[in-house]
């Protein structure tokens, strides 16, 4: 069954939380997305991508407590409309309202009445069927923001504590978006990621901390902490994250990238790892590189998806990310020129030809290979 309306996708940043300055930041109006959206649509059907991640932006839809306005977001969904885009939304990427933060009283509550305005506004407003992320890489936004004071709350030493509450609220709203909309796709997306023995690495630790990037998968889908009521309804597909700084040494040294001594483990292997444990259809979420090293970066992550799929990975997509540049969370004056399209100082979208050109040719390699998933599929047809 075909999950998604093309194999590739666009992902647009969405990130609005407060950095480590403690500025509130907007890439989604950093980048000018919110008011170039069609221009950006439009860039996109012509290279043959009509599926894209989006998000709400929830510090910006409840400005005031309990009061939301979808306006912005509607626009978006128009745009989707006019030129037959799937979208599929993020509720929190990073970012939360000023006033709650994961640990606090009332975020799952807050975050519940988010779940259930969002899907009755999509269901008022939109025939598409609503595909949702409900929290952005749960595993890594723990990490930034309660080990290394990256966001709010700006705590060390709290990951775990982060993390339980994250996926104890993404729980709740995934149970609140079912009820208003039964038919809703609920997607979860976490980073994968392979940690690798330095010197002074003991095998049980190194297999403990491997795990560590399954855990809220593992939450959300009752094989973990059952007093939170997960279950394995709780989520249709899977998305996994991964760039090149996905692989590190236990002690923290990235492995490099180009690989030209073979020490990192295969993308392909670790999408087979991560689909045998769950066994749900899963996509490439989150993947790109910088500068001189798009094309290179994405034909390899093309190689490695096509090898997974053979053999019998159920992967369903591969999302550019992002599809247009962003600046650093930390410095909006800095940008990594890492998208499909590059920014200059006006926001305008200049066309990275050899990266756009890589990608074009490589979705028909997808659109035409057939794995043991179609012919399955076709026999009951």
């Amino acid at each position: 069954m075909k999950l998604f309306n093309t194999f590739f996708m666009g992902g647009f940043e969405c990130a609005d939380h407060i950095n480590r300055s403690a500025n509130r930041i907007n890439l989604l109006q950093e980048t000018q997305h919110d008011i170039r959206v069609e221009t950006d649509y439009e860039a996109l059907v012509v290279i043959g991508i009509r599926t894209v991640r989006e998000g709400i932006c929830w510090s910006t839809v409840e400005s005031t407590a309990g009061k939301f306005d979808f306006s912005e977001v509607h626009n978006r969904m128009l745009a989707a409309e006019k030129y037959g885009i799937q979208q599929i939304w993020d509720l929190i990427h990073f970012g939360y309202p000023d006033d709650i933060y994961p640990t606090h009283p009332h975020f799952c509550d807050r975050f519940t009445n988010l779940c259930a305005a969002f899907a009755l506004f999509y269901k008022q407003h939109s025939e598409q069927e609503l595909y949702v992320i409900p929290v952005n890489e749960i595993s890594f936004l723990s990490w930034h923001s309660g080990d290394v004071r990256g966001t709010v709350p700006f705590a060390v030493n709290n990951g775990w504590d982060i993390k339980y509450h994250l996926c104890k609220a993404a729980i709740l709203g995934i149970k609140m978006l079912r009820e208003v909309d039964p038919e809703c796709v609920v997607l979860l997306v976490e980073p994968l990621v392979k940690i690798h023995p330095d010197y002074s690495s003991d095998e049980d630790h190194l297999f403990e901390i491997n795990e560590h990037q399954f855990q809220a998968m593992d939450i959300i889908t009752g094989r973990m902490c059952p007093e939170l009521g997960g279950s394995e309804d709780c989520a249709d597909i899977l998305g996994f994250n991964y760039y090149w700084n996905c692989q590190w040494e236990e002690q923290g040294e990235t492995l490099a990238w180009p690989d030209y001594t073979n020490e990192r483990t295969p993308l392909s292997d670790l999408l087979q790892n991560a689909y045998n444990r769950y066994g749900k259809p899963i996509f490439l979420s989150e993947t790109g590189h910088f500068g001189s090293g798009r094309v290179e970066w994405i034909t390899e992550i093309v190689e490695q998806c096509l090898i997974a799929r053979e053999n019998g990975v159920d992967l369903n997509g591969i999302c550019i990310y992002p599809v247009t540049d962003r600046p650093d969370w930390d410095n909006l004056e800095s940008y990594s020129n890492c998208g499909m399209w590059d920014l200059d100082e006006n926001k305008n979208r200049i066309p990275h030809g050899e990266y756009i050109n890589t990608v074009t040719h490589a979705h028909h390699k997808f659109k035409n290979k057939k794995t043991v998933f179609d012919y399955v599929y076709n026999l009951f047809l």
